[in-house]
């Protein structure tokens, strides 16, 4: 059920790992890079919603959510194909649009899918499965340029000379993209192909509804999803508002490590001048294992993290978890060295296995059974506000306040996940019961 997740995170682990480089290669300053990353939150905050609705109002051969997971999986595989050709800042800020809007088409429905076939107490274990396919997927991508290298022979850095010719980016970097769409395409195609949805209640009276809605024009079916989503909006459950404020806090600190971990680690770590020099490369390549060991740290605590919640309770341990991300962010300013950065790594991964199972386990059981997928959707406007928040004002913070310090950005990060810490006290914590992980 949620091994296509390894898929759909390993193209998203090599976005987050290698985009932010991928602009500064083209040519892209330090305060440019959060405005070039504006279409990760933009086509979440447009594409989500509206596959949770149409998700929830269909029925076919492949059932309600796998046309959305294997469509948005072939057209992402292309455009990570293309991805590390392209010549121009511009080619590679519009390619991301295609990207992101195709791994959204994917992701959203897995949150929903999970909630239609498990019953309520597994669910915790389901959401907290999706953790483990994706820092599994994550270790995989965030390592595979360094692997390439050391194993494979090709080279992660550019030369100078290279370097002026627009558009060059490592065979390392480039080779990573291309493996990464055959995992994307192959394990969303297994879920696709090894699972089985359950119909509908009453089919037939959900089959005529899909018949009146096809029989409407464009512009009403157009209208009819605006008005859906307007509803859940209004309707929308107490916890679920509780919980927009920590996702909020929440994503706005892991964005700033997203945006600015890889040239921070460089430039701030490593010493780099510019990304002609060969340090550069050594700091993108070790970046890239410490976003695989922060994965490799989420990947184990999934396991932990359903026998912590049993004994004490999904709000507390969120709130622990937000904590050790906090520290981990902050400690970043004290590392006296880049391989110390690995213990700061161990604080993020805890984190984001929390962020990742959590809020969704404290939201599923408080959704309607017919609205799961739209709500899900709906929930992701509060990780996207925070983006865009970071994509449009980091990097004028950045530029006016930290000196363009990247590391500086990065350690803002920390703030915020103890903010969202001290917020997710206001949550009300659902009582249910939350078995031990098992993986068989």
């Amino acid at each position: 059920m949620n091994f296509g997740f390894l898929g759909i995170q390993f193209g998203w682990g090599l976005q987050m790992a290698n985009m932010s480089a991928i602009f500064e290669y083209l040519g892209a300053e330090a305060d440019q890079v959060p405005i070039l990353w504006l279409a990760a939150p933009m086509t979440g905050l447009l594409i989500q919603p509206i596959i949770g609705s149409l998700s929830d109002n269909t029925w076919g051969p492949l059932g309600r959510r796998r046309p959305y997971f294997l469509g948005g999986a072939i057209f992402a595989s292309l455009a990570l194909l293309a991805m590390p050709n392209v010549s121009a800042l511009w080619m590679a800020a519009g390619l991301l649009w295609i990207l992101d809007s195709s791994v959204n088409v994917s992701m959203e429905p897995f949150r929903a899918f999970v909630g239609d076939l498990l019953p309520e107490e597994q669910r915790t274990q389901g959401f907290t499965l999706q953790s483990l396919f994706i820092g599994l997927g994550s270790v995989a991508a965030a390592a595979m340029p360094w692997l390439l290298t050391h194993w494979g022979g090709l080279a992660v850095s550019v030369s100078s000379a290279d370097l002026a010719e627009a558009g060059t980016i490592p065979p390392a970097v480039k080779w990573s993209f291309y493996i990464g769409a055959a995992v994307f395409l192959g394990a969303v195609g297994w879920t696709v192909i090894s699972t089985t949805e359950y119909p509908p209640d009453d089919l037939e009276a959900f089959q005529a509804q899909q018949r009146q809605r096809s029989q409407r024009n464009p512009l009403a079916q157009g209208w009819g999803v605006v008005e859906e989503i307007r509803d859940a909006w209004t309707g929308m459950p107490p916890v679920m508002k509780q919980l927009a404020w920590v996702q909020c806090f929440s994503w706005l600190g892991l964005f700033c490590l997203f945006l600015y971990f890889p040239p921070a680690m460089a430039r701030d770590l490593f010493g780099a001048p510019d990304q002609s020099s060969p340090l550069y490369g050594e700091g993108i390549e070790w970046a890239g294992v410490c976003i695989a060991f922060y994965n490799l740290i989420c990947l184990g605590v999934a396991f932990v993290l359903p026998r912590f919640a049993a004994r004490t309770s999904l709000k507390l341990t969120h709130t622990v978890c937000l904590l050790a991300g906090a520290a981990g962010l902050a400690s970043l300013a004290l590392v006296p060295s880049p391989q110390w950065a690995l213990l700061s790594m161990v604080g993020i991964g805890v984190a984001w296995c929390s962020m990742l199972s959590m809020p969704y386990a404290i939201l599923v059981g408080s959704l309607p059974d017919n609205k799961t997928g739209i709500y899900m959707g709906l929930f992701n406007f509060f990780i996207v506000v925070p983006e865009v928040i970071a994509s449009l004002g980091l990097g004028w913070v950045v530029n006016h306040w930290l000196g363009d310090s990247r590391l500086g950005a990065v350690v803002l990060g920390g703030g915020f996940l103890l903010i969202a810490a001290i917020v997710m006290q206001r949550v009300q914590d659902p009582v249910a019961a939350v078995p031990p992980l098992t993986v068989h």
